[in-house]
């Protein structure tokens, strides 16, 4: 996979480097800020990008909005945001901005290298990958959404590993049960949300939308 990075952190970065090249991951750009990072993927889109969300000038949201940045001129990328923190407002634009390609994770995560590989491939893949924390933090901040309120404990359950980006079989494994007890729980998810089929727009996408707050 051709990957660019953009982390200020000199350490971090590297060993992002070294990880990516010694899983076979071809980085063609790893810079310090998230101009140049845009310049980078504006030069020669990768298939996916990591980006730090504070970093230089003003450490504070600069690499979230590169990434929004990269949704909407390069749907094709996927764009995995690492952050010791949970930037709630450009998070949740974020996951709506579209409906895949995108992973949220804290950076305590990249210690898990298969966890974060997997995470990484996901997003390039157009699939999703958010840390439970992230869904977490972003769930309690619309928990007076109440559509909700009216699953069960194991469809709230179902519908936090959807949000993370688990397929049905993965979530199957992680809950200890089938598949087909999963796609159940996920149907009467969609009813309790008022989810109707409707042609064009995923149901699962959107489900995790309105859990999210979306």
């Amino acid at each position: 996979m051709r990957v660019m990075l953009a982390e200020d952190s000199t350490l971090l970065r590297e060993g992002l480097v070294r990880l990516l090249a010694e899983e076979g991951h071809r980085v063609a750009a790893a810079v310090g800020d998230a101009t140049a990072l845009v310049a980078a993927v504006t030069a020669d889109p990768p298939e996916a990008v990591v980006v730090d969300v504070r970093m230089p000038p003003t450490h504070t949201d600069e690499g979230l909005r590169a990434a929004l940045e990269i949704r909407r001129r390069w749907p094709a990328v996927g764009v995995l945001v690492l952050s010791q923190y949970v930037e709630k407002r450009y998070a949740v634009e974020l996951l709506t901005s579209q409906s895949g390609g995108v992973g949220y994770l804290l950076k305590d995560r990249v210690a898990q290298v298969g966890e974060f590989l997997d995470a990484l491939a996901r997003v390039a893949d157009g699939g999703a990958a958010f840390d439970p924390e992230v869904v977490r933090q972003l769930l309690a901040r619309t928990s007076h959404t109440d559509p909700l309120s009216r699953l069960t404990v194991r469809e709230r359950a179902v519908l936090d590993l959807m949000a993370q980006g688990h397929t049905n079989a993965a979530i199957a494994a992680q809950l200890h049960v089938s598949q087909s007890a999963v796609e159940k729980h996920v149907n009467a998810i969609f009813d309790k949300l008022d989810l109707a089929h409707v042609t064009g727009y995923s149901r699962r996408v959107l489900a995790v939308l309105r859990y999210l707050g979306g």
